[in-house]
This record gives structure tokens, sequence and C-alpha cells, in this order.
């Protein structure tokens, strides 16, 4: 049995039972065995921990992560550029191969930064083989991942049906089921990225739903970006009894308050991406539309071709932007501001832990420390000048972490970045390919790299 006890930590849970404390975890083979003061340690290996914060592995709720070898490429791109320059133009070129060494890359970027599992939104897969090697490209990395099965977006050609006209591909699925992702306790599992209905017919979204109803998977689409195809097909959908906690929505900028009550109600999930959003045009994220119901977000990084993949960035900007709109509520109900802040950091760290997990209906796996549940752990060094000192973790954690404070991640029991290097071998090599499959795509359509 593979034991390891990381004594003398800080460490913030998010679990309500265990709490926050300073004391130990201990980790056998894949799952957290105990948390609690002086723990024997037996012939564990010992982590000697003070000075640090132990955090649940974060959960990036939403990105495309075939974009990596794309970094920086969409920057100065509005959301309607992005669609004609990635979708309808740089992503026609991509082979199997280059969507594999982004994912892989991507991937590893995504444990290197903290976050223990990845939610790969992938739609630029055009056959099998597209698809399996995003597929081989999270296993590789060794991330816990949520591979989220899409499909492209080009314009069309004379004779075929443009693909918001195309039903979700359930040969694939059934294929993907079978041979490639049967189990639900794996580190990758399967979901559904299907078009819904602000991007497809009503035929369509018919039929994607009831795919994902019958699969039992996680059916997750965008929502917002221009004009709906189908500006009824949400309560068409609800008519059909197709709505429930297994649908996911991704920024739903545009949606009525009345519709975020009613898939509040229905246990819907959101998956928001604040940067990007107000970066390509999309809108302020519905942040505090879903507080006002109860609810609230899971937050993803969306595209490494605009901005980073740092989730703590991703939930600063998040908070930042939730309290600024709130801020601003209140200067223009009376001139004033709020007596405190309005949303706490606590709140935003379980956007990018918690409720990501629960999202993906793994909360009982992943998303806080407790004993019994998977060791997705990160160990924060907080010696580091930019956190020194620490007079409240969760505010360290959320305000001031970066990627210089990321000293070691464990997925499943086991460490994948260790004293600030991730242990993956071959990075540089990984490095060499990913640079030779973006300069091949951008020159495949006569785009420049920057000198």
């Amino acid at each position: 049995m593979a034991r390891t006890l990381i004594r003398n930590a800080t460490i913030v849970s998010m679990d309500e039972a265990t709490g926050d404390l300073q004391g130990d975890l201990l980790v056998e083979n894949d799952r957290i065995a105990a948390i609690g003061p002086a723990l024997a340690a037996g012939d564990a290996e010992v982590v000697e921990a003070a000075g640090f914060i132990v955090i649940p592995g974060l959960v990036n709720a939403h990105m495309h992560t075939w974009q990596t070898g794309l970094r920086g490429v969409a920057a100065n791109w509005t959301l309607p550029e992005y669609f004609k320059h990635v979708h309808a133009g740089l992503a026609t070129v991509f082979r199997p191969e280059d969507i594999g060494i982004a994912t892989t890359v991507g991937a590893l970027n995504q444990i290197n930064c903290g976050a223990t599992t990845l939610v790969d939104w992938c739609h630029n897969n055009p056959t099998p083989a597209h698809t399996d090697a995003a597929i081989d490209g999270l296993v590789e990395s060794g991330i816990r991942a949520a591979f989220f099965h899409g499909s492209p977006k080009p314009d069309p050609k004379p004779g075929q049906k443009p693909f918001w006209e195309v039903p979700h591909p359930r040969h694939e699925v059934e294929r993907l089921l079978k041979h490639r992702l049967p189990a639900n306790d794996g580190l990758v599992t399967l979901g559904l990225a299907i078009l819904g209905p602000h991007y497809s017919t009503l035929e369509v979204a018919l039929a994607d739903f009831a795919l994902a109803r019958e699969s039992g998977l996680i059916a997750s689409m965008h929502q917002g970006g221009g004009p709906a195809r189908t500006p009824d097909g949400w309560e068409r959908l609800e008519a059909a009894g197709l709505l429930g906690d297994h649908v996911n929505i991704v920024h739903g900028n545009n949606l009525s308050d009345e519709q975020l009550k009613r898939f509040v109600d229905l246990g819907m999930s959101f998956s928001i991406t604040p940067e990007n959003e107000m970066a390509q045009g999309h809108g302020h994220p519905i942040t505090g539309r879903l507080r006002r119901l109860g609810s609230g977000p899971t937050l993803g990084v969306d595209l490494e071709s605009v901005m980073s993949g740092d989730m703590f960035t991703v939930a600063r900007i998040a908070l930042a932007m939730q309290r600024a709109l709130d801020n601003a509520d209140r200067r223009a109900a009376d001139g004033g501001i709020p007596d405190t802040s309005t949303v706490p950091v606590r709140e935003a760290f379980s956007w990018i832990t918690t409720r990501g997990a629960k999202m993906l209906r793994m909360d009982d796996r992943i998303g806080s420390l407790a004993a019994g549940k998977q060791a997705d752990l990160v160990l924060i060094d907080a010696r580091q000048i930019n956190m020194h000192p620490v007079h409240d973790p969760v505010a360290s954690v959320v305000m001031q972490t970066s990627l210089a404070n990321i000293d070691s991640v464990m997925i499943a029991g086991r460490w994948k970045k260790r004293r600030g290097k991730l242990l993956h071998t071959g990075i540089e090599r990984l490095q060499s390919v990913l640079s030779a499959s973006g300069d091949r795509i951008l020159s495949a359509l006569n785009l420049k790299k920057v000198a």
C-alpha cells in the first residue's frame, strides 16, 4: 500500500465536517485516509509542510484544450472574429496529431497551475482519429478529465448540410462508451458537448438532448453570442422533459431572469468564463444573477488562444467583476458603497472547487478534502514573498496565489508535480512538437507568427 503523510500543513478542506485546520493529511493509495492533528506516520512517505497551504485540486469547468498550440493568436479578436478565423478557418486544418499534442500540453499546464480536474470541451474532432488523439492526450498527461465530445463548426460547403442541422453522432458516442471510456470511475470520463438550442435547429436539439438522457451523460452547450437559431428551444426542450441536473449551460449571458430561475429550479449547472466573456463581447458574467437565485457558477479558462490557463486568475476576475457590479448597483441606488464586500473569497474559491465537482456529479469524489475522497490536492508554498505572512488562508489562496506558489500537485494519490516541477518526462520535446504544430496550422492559412 502506497502511503503519504503531509505533516503540519494549513489545510483548507472546503468540507463542512472537516473544516480548516493546522494538521496532517494521510493518503493511502488513491484516497485520503485521514485528516487531523498529529497523525501517525507509520511506513508513510512524510512530506514536511509547515508554511504550506493544502487545498483541494482545482476544477477547470470549461476549456477548449485543442487550442493550446494557438496561444495568444486570438487575443485581439471579438467573438465574431473568433468564429471566422478559428472555427471556420484554423480549426479546419488540424490533424489528429495537432489535437493530441495540444491536449497533452494543455492538460499538463493545468496540472502545473494547480488544476487536477479538467473539463475538456473538445469541438474540433471531425474524425474518430481526432477524438482518440484528444483522449490519448488527456490520458498521457495524467490529469483527471471529463472529455466532453463535441463537433466541428466550419462554414458549410456546397451540397453539405450546415453544422447546425447535423445531430450529434450517436454512433461515435456509442463507440466511445463501448471501447474508449466505458467506466464512470476512471480518471477520464465522457460527457457531451452538444450544440444546444442556441446553435442548432429544434430537431437537432431534441435529438441531442435525448441522446444525452439515454446515454446517462452530462449535456453541455454554449448559450449566447448572436441570435438563437431556435428562439423557443428551451421551452420546447423543457416541455419534452429533457432538462435536469445533467444539463450544463456555458456562458448564458443572454438568458432572461425567468429562464435562469427555471433552470436553477431544475438543478441545471452553469459554467462561466468571465475573462473571455468580457474580452470577446459575450457580456457581463451571470455570477450575481445566479447568486440572487441561491445558486452560483462554476468557472473555466475557455480559450488559451486568448488568455492564460491559470484558474486562480479566473477566480479573481470573476470575484472582482461581481463585486464591481454590486458596487455600481449600490452607487446607482443611493450613491453609497456596500457596508462590506458582497461576495466573500471563500465563496469564490468554491466556484473552482466544490461547485465544479458538483457540476460533474463527482462531488462524492473530488472538490474538497475529506476522508474517503480521492486524493486530488495541491500544496501551495505560502513562504514565498508574494504570500507571506498568511493571516487568512482562504484569502491568501484566492487573492495572492500565483504559479510560483504551486509547489506540488497530487491526483488520485500520485504526485504529478513536486517541488515546483512537473514530473512528466519529456516536457521540452512536447513543447517543441507543440510549436511545430502551431506554426504549421498558422502557415496553412497564411497567418504569420509575430517575431
